[in-house]
């Protein structure tokens, strides 16, 4: 079966998928990761339907975040240690509507070191953590959607929905530049994965009572 379970933050997918697999006492996997300190809907496989994980892993998927303008960390969220600081232009002289429609359509994303992504084998931010950084190839990702806003007078919340394997914060980034500063993603949820909406999410908890029901 294939359920849409709810991630917390300052939780793994992976400790979500060992929950999931000590409950049913199944093989589980899920469809794609989701950044520890972010939230949201994880979409998980049990037993043989994690081959379906597959296909599920190319949907569209959907966020919602909020950027801190004037810092750069270097994991690019608010996990990691500042490391540049700039000014911050008056946001709210800015057309964000035509800045947010710049970013629409296809291009070529480099994903950051901080990431799940494999190079030879290897995590990426195993070796971002070893102070060992790596070329990455870029890919191509679309961004289908992207909405913008002053949430504060140094934040931003953006609501974007894009193609499978875009990274929201090298994202936030580039939405920084175009801005004329450097930030860095200080929340971020995941609303939509393909049809798997958060609002039909289940907590552990939840799915615990669903499968022994």
């Amino acid at each position: 079966m294939i359920y849409n379970l709810y991630k917390p933050k300052n939780y793994t997918s992976f400790s979500v998928v060992r929950q999931v697999k000590k409950i049913t006492s199944e093989k589980v996997g899920h469809s794609g990761t989701l950044d520890p300190f972010a939230d949201g809907v994880l979409v998980i496989g049990v037993g043989k339907s994690t081959k379906k994980l597959s296909e599920i892993i190319e949907y569209d998927k959907r966020y919602k975040g909020v950027i801190k303008l004037g810092e750069k960390t270097d994991t690019k969220d608010l996990t990691g240690s500042i490391i540049k600081k700039e000014d911050i232009p008056e946001v709210k002289d800015i057309d964000l509507n035509t800045l947010a429609k710049s970013f629409i359509g296809k291009h070529m994303q480099k994903p950051p070191m901080y990431s799940a992504r494999k190079i030879n084998g290897v995590r990426l931010y195993k070796l971002a953590r070893q102070n060992i950084s790596v070329e990455r190839n870029p890919k191509e990702i679309e961004i289908k959607d992207l909405h913008c806003s002053l949430y504060k007078k140094d934040m931003l919340s953006i609501e974007v929905e894009c193609s499978s394997g875009t990274y929201i914060r090298v994202l936030a980034e580039e939405i920084c530049a175009k801005i004329g500063t450097v930030g860095h993603l200080i929340e971020l949820t995941r609303t939509k994965v393909g049809s798997f909406i958060l609002d039909d999410s289940l907590t552990v908890e939840k799915f615990e009572e669903k499968w022994k029901s």
